[in-house]
């Protein structure tokens, strides 16, 4: 089975990171339709009279949608990958070039999507039984008394010498000078 979902995400290894970071929690997404909503993979119908044509949706996550625009073009340089073969299917089935592009897209999207759900679930079945193992570090076997929980706020994580926020200088203000002259005296040392 895994070596199966290696060979169907061919390129998405390097983007799979980027798609993380910005879908984050993939439970926000019941279905994949909402996942392939969410990142603009999912086409719009712009249908007239007896013609059914479906678009590119111009919505969604562009950034997410070029991650996966990506490797989309990663996989058809491939041609041995499945996605080339998904690809070589379409046009064969006559669609375009760009209609084929956008279906492999979509479907590398759903893909994801199985994965990003699968892989979210099995952690957490994991944890429950993996935390009465851990010590307060988080980790099995580590009976430390540091840990993330012991942090306190006011303490920095970093040097002073190393923060970016440079601390606020402390000035001495002088007192005001008072004139001891009188101002016709000031004129006659000017002229």
């Amino acid at each position: 089975m895994a070596s199966r979902r290696r060979r169907q995400f061919v390129a998405v290894g390097v983007v799979a990171a980027y798609v993380l970071g910005h879908v984050g929690n993939p439970a926000r997404f019941a279905t994949p339709e909402r996942f392939a909503s969410y990142n603009g993979t999912a086409p719009i119908e712009v249908s007239s009279g007896g013609r059914n044509v479906w678009r590119l949706s111009r919505r969604g996550n562009r950034t997410l949608n070029h991650a996966i625009h990506m490797a989309a073009v990663t996989q058809l340089r491939f041609r041995h990958s499945p996605g080339r073969g998904y690809y070589d299917r379409k046009i064969a089935e006559g669609k375009t070039p760009k209609e084929a592009l956008r279906a492999l897209k979509r479907r590398i999207s759903d893909a994801l999507w199985v994965a990003m759900v699968a892989d979210s679930r099995r952690p957490a079945a994991t944890t429950a039984s993996s935390a009465r193992k851990a010590g307060p570090g988080g980790q099995p076997g580590n009976d430390s008394v540091a840990s993330a929980a012991g942090s306190h706020p006011d303490t920095p994580a970093l040097r002073p010498s190393h923060s970016r926020t440079r601390p606020k200088a402390t000035t001495t203000t002088r007192p005001r000078r008072t004139p001891t002259t009188s101002t016709a005296a000031r004129t006659r040392r000017t002229a």
